[in-house]
């Protein structure tokens, strides 16, 4: 589907003097920025319109706008126009057939949950204000090339441009852009946090968004306890792992409880963990508490005591007080984990690496097919390549295999020796399960007695002879 506009901004007029505030034209420089991340992250040009409360929205431009960008601030809610903007362009696109989310908001001064227009309250936000964490004083940004702003401002203006390219390429192609998969894809629950590690967590819900998995919540949590109970409840339905980020601040609470989001989110995890080890389900939890506690209340000073304390907030979690950086490498860490996990499950204990050099691929031909009559899969070597992407895929078959054979065929003893001792040496490689069966098959003499030294079983047989070998080695590896 082809749009004129690709962005269509609507704000209030007051939200783009510069004599009602610092001196900029703040929307015109958000549409500079906006556009210029827009380029880089996809390659062409955004044609972006922006209408201020007293412009008129005609049907055209309504028609013909891909995407809309509401401005958020008090004069936003407190202007009929801008109310009346938004409600049109809904009412133009409940005519369109795409189930994609094609409004953002942008909050230029902060607003609560119930402050917001209903229509945009259950949208994720995109803060582009500063908040001190120590005196919660709300300033403008009137350097963007700060330390501040590149932490803040900038990183958010990178999410909210991913995220209209993502809409952009939904709304031409008719489906979800292709996403590198690093790994299986799952889905995540990243917390929300506090605002002072609101920062943090967009790092990390940018980095696992950008390697293929879904994150949730993917809409603002409600302002009541009740609903937001309701939807948390449910996103760790839909989730494998869950992250939090405990900071300096309690968090904000809902109205009809006593404890903060962040809190009641942590709560529900551990109840989510506790259910899953009784159902013999998979789900984890990561904990990162922030080293930079001078500023943290008494009350949070309290919760935080109680996380490492209390049994049952723990359920289920590994809790770190460690820099980011190093709980990142641990949270990658335990996403390698769950793929291979995964894999272990899906290949349900039935792969066999088939080791030969590439001189022998034809004569391990029918080893290949008897294997494979035996319902195992075949893990082979490949040999085209550089020398390191070579030796990278057979220590990933050295991890994931269940039995391992070694042909000997053209080779020398040397090269049987090497293999054997790779296999010895696979725990080291990251390997997290015993290896069920090992065997060298082969055409010609061998020392057996040193192998069986290292349980491996020696079958000396000719290359087409092997059918009843592979049955015995099999029928070994089911008892």
């Amino acid at each position: 589907m082809k749009f004129d506009i690709d962005v269509l901004i609507v704000f209030a007029e007051k939200d783009n003097d510069p004599n009602s505030g610092p001196a900029i034209a703040w929307v015109s420089q958000f549409k500079k920025f906006l556009e210029l991340m827009l380029t880089q992250v996809s390659g062409e040009k955004p044609n972006i319109l922006m209408k201020g409360e007293h412009d008129n929205l005609t049907s055209p431009n309504l028609d013909n706008a891909a995407t809309l960008v509401t401005i958020l601030s008090t004069e936003f809610n407190q202007s009929g126009e801008c109310l009346d903007h938004l409600e049109s362009f809904y009412k133009a696109i409940e005519q369109s057939n795409k189930s994609r989310n094609r409004v953002f908001k942008v909050f230029k001064t902060p607003l609560s949950n119930q402050e917001q227009p209903p229509r945009l309250r259950e949208l994720l936000g995109y803060e582009m204000y500063h908040m001190d964490t120590d005196s919660g004083e709300i300033r403008e940004y009137t350097d963007y090339f700060s330390s501040q702003a590149e932490r803040q401002y900038w990183m958010k203006m990178v999410d909210l441009a991913f995220d209209i390219a993502d809409t952009l390429v939904y709304l031409k192609d008719g489906e979800q852009p292709a996403v590198k998969n690093f790994f299986q894809r799952k889905t995540i629950y990243l917390a929300e946090t506090s605002h002072d590690l609101s920062v943090q967590r967009n790092i990390i819900r940018r980095e696992l968004t950008r390697h293929g998995y879904e994150v949730l919540p993917n809409q603002s949590l409600p302002g009541n306890a009740h609903d937001l109970e309701a939807l948390v409840i449910k996103n760790l339905e839909e989730s494998h792992l869950s992250i939090h980020l405990i900071g300096s601040a309690y968090g904000e609470i809902p109205s009809g409880s006593e404890k903060s989001s962040v809190d009641i989110q942590n709560v529900l995890a551990a109840q989510k963990s506790l259910d899953a080890k009784e159902k013999g389900d998979e789900f984890t939890r990561l904990i990162w508490v922030s080293p930079n506690l001078s500023n943290a209340s008494e009350k949070q000073l309290a919760f935080i005591d109680t996380l490492k304390r209390d049994a049952e907030v723990q359920e289920g979690a590994e809790i770190l007080q460690t820099p980011l950086e190093d709980f990142k490498n641990i949270m990658r860490e335990e996403l390698m984990e769950i793929r291979e996990r995964k894999k272990s499950d899906e290949d349900d204990g039935k792969s066999v690496y088939l080791m030969h050099d590439k001189i022998d691929q034809q004569a391990v031909r029918p080893i290949i097919q008897a294997i494979e009559r035996s319902g195992y899969k075949v893990m082979l070597p490949i040999f085209e390549g550089e020398l390191l992407e070579l030796r990278k895929h057979h220590i990933e078959n050295l991890k994931n295999l269940d039995a391992a054979i070694i042909y000997k065929g053209s080779v020398n003893e040397q090269w049987v020796r090497m293999k054997a001792l790779d296999l010895l040496k696979a725990p080291g490689f990251g390997r997290k399960k015993p290896i069920k069966g090992k065997a060298i098959f082969t055409d010609s003499d061998t020392n057996s007695e040193s192998y069986l030294q290292q349980k491996i079983n020696v079958y000396k047989n000719g290359s087409d002879q092997y059918a009843e070998s592979i049955k015995n080695f099999m029928a070994d590896l089911s008892n």
